[in-house]
């Protein structure tokens, strides 16, 4: 005769198939911690049956790969009503299957006080994850020292640059003391300038803590100052500002911009003001619209005397700043009035929004 639905036997077969049915690992346990069922991917995962499981303690099972006194711990403490077991993680040699990772995840079933305490203890098996985790470890391991060499690599070759860049300042301006022609001593002092602004952007560079990205407002800022300290003379103090949009710009852009700002400065300091002018005044501004910038550098000298205009056209700074341009897709336009000169570099269409030095 059939057991009526609902009977014990009804039950024990619906809660018997719906653990069956979890894809994980999964036991119940007694108050002595001993198997009363198994779900039967607990046996396919570990290779084991009814025979070797059901009755048998957890900490015998196997070859005594749960019999750990922490997690023995653990399962005491569910039995007091204390905090359930999560993630608790196992490595051992299991039987048939090798060394594995395991997750347990435990906790008491709800019963009525006249019942007796059931624990529902689920396992889970992390090997794989553990072995990807361990191999990210080891690449991130070797890519952080592979970055270290770099940077001392870096480091390296900006002390080496930096040396050699002073060398050959002191060389040319020894070499200008020596010889006896004005024009080959005026050549050799602009040589010397443009050195030594070579260093002062490698400097800044350096100093900026990063080698892919600079902060554009505070390197200008910091770049104009070094050049009004160094080129600017008492014969006719000239003030050098920059103002200039807030940005991360590319080290190489960094390193052409700074080039352009210190041929621009250095032409303003030689030709603009061959007069003492009292509120002299170099601006650097720099604007920021997307990916198109724009790059002025104004002065409030004479602007169209015969000498500023040969510097404009055709001397090695303007050479050099249109080649610069080029490299960074710019175009460069020159604008002289009697209020000073203004030269810009633009990336694209861009409408200023800075004042210039006149």
């Amino acid at each position: 005769m059939t057991d009526p639905v609902g009977s014990p036997t009804d039950m024990t077969i619906l809660a018997q198939a719906i653990v069956n049915s979890i894809p994980e690992p999964f036991l119940m346990l007694d108050a002595r911690f001993r198997v009363l069922a198994a779900s039967q991917s607990f046996y396919d995962k570990f290779q084991v049956d009814a025979a070797q499981t059901h009755g048998c303690e957890l900490f015998v099972l196997g070859n005594g790969q749960w019999n750990i006194p922490a997690l023995r711990i653990l399962l005491d403490r569910i039995i007091l009503d204390r905090a359930p077991v999560d993630g608790f993680e196992v490595e051992q040699d299991f039987p048939g299957i090798g060394r594995r990772t395991m997750l347990l995840d435990a906790r008491k079933v709800p019963r009525a006080p006249d019942e007796d305490i059931r624990i529902l203890l689920a396992f889970r098996d992390v090997t794989a994850r553990r072995v990807i985790e361990k191999e990210k470890e080891a690449i991130l391991e070797q890519s952080e020292h592979l970055r270290r060499q770099q940077q001392v690599l870096l480091e390296e070759m900006q002390h080496r640059v930096a040396n050699s860049l002073q060398i050959i300042a002191s060389i040319l301006l020894l070499k200008a003391r020596a010889v006896s022609s004005e024009e080959t001593r005026h050549h050799l002092h602009d040589a010397h300038q443009r050195v030594m602004s070579v260093a002062a952007v490698q400097q800044h560079l350096h100093a900026t803590d990063g080698v892919d990205k600079v902060e554009v407002s505070a390197y200008l800022a910091k770049l104009c100052s070094g050049l009004a300290s160094s080129m600017v003379g008492e014969g006719q103090p000239v003030a050098i500002k920059a103002m200039a949009d807030v940005g991360m710009v590319p080290s190489a852009t960094a390193v052409s911009l700074g080039l352009i700002v210190t041929e621009l400065v250095i032409n303003a300091l030689k030709y603009a003001f061959p007069v003492l002018k009292a509120d002299a005044l170099v601006l650097v501004t720099y604007e920021i619209d997307a990916a198109d910038w724009k790059l002025v550098v104004s002065d409030n000298g004479v602007g169209k005397s015969e000498i500023e205009k040969a510097a404009a056209d055709g001397g090695l700074g303007t050479t050099i700043v249109k080649a610069l341009a080029t490299q960074l897709g710019a175009q460069v336009e020159v604008l002289a009035s009697e209020d000073g000169l203004t030269t810009s570099v633009t990336r694209a269409t861009f409408t200023s929004r800075m004042p210039q030095a006149a």
